[in-house]
């Protein structure tokens, strides 16, 4: 069987433009989907790759969107992950600058405190604070106010700090 195809029949300069659109957003999204099967993206981190391999930034935002809607990007999901490897190599010194750190990865300030309550339960965090003491080594000299203060700034949470005043001080 074999196709005819009308050779009056032209796009409009719309058609044509929504037609050539539609085709970088699927390359786009073959990309995007080879990036994520190599490891989890955030939707900042992988509309930047896109962009330097010379997509549009239209096309890139708009590939990230239906990615993010099908739930095969998830910057949550990137910054949980991101924390625990961070925790498993003791590459983090504190919750505040595992926050940071996320901010500057594009990951915005709710979905990084998301992540890390998620990452945290009471018991982590603890375990987290000793070791932040122990590499810190704060003089014994220090009042407890202060120590309180520093922890607080460091983003531990009250329950955690209380906690260990009440076992240690």
């Amino acid at each position: 069987m074999t196709i005819d195809y009308l050779p009056e029949t032209i796009l409009s300069d719309g058609e044509e433009e929504a037609s050539s659109f539609a085709a970088a957003c699927c390359r786009a999204e073959k990309l995007a989907l080879k990036l994520i099967a190599r490891a989890e993206q955030n939707s900042f981190g992988l509309t930047a790759k896109l962009e330097r391999r010379h997509f549009d930034a239209l096309v890139a935002k708009t590939v990230v969107s239906r990615l993010l809607a099908r739930n095969l990007l998830d910057d949550v999901r990137y910054a949980e992950l991101w924390i625990r490897s961070r925790l498993a190599s003791r590459k983090a010194p504190s919750p505040q600058w595992l926050l940071v750190a996320l901010g500057r990865r594009g990951i915005d300030r709710n979905s990084s405190l998301k992540a890390l309550n998620n990452v945290f339960d009471p018991q982590t965090e603890y375990e987290f604070l000793l070791k932040y003491l122990e590499k810190t080594r704060f003089p014994q000299s220090k009042r407890a106010f202060s120590l309180r203060a520093q922890l607080k700034y460091e983003g531990f949470s009250s329950e955690v700090i209380d906690r260990y005043f009440s076992d240690f001080c």
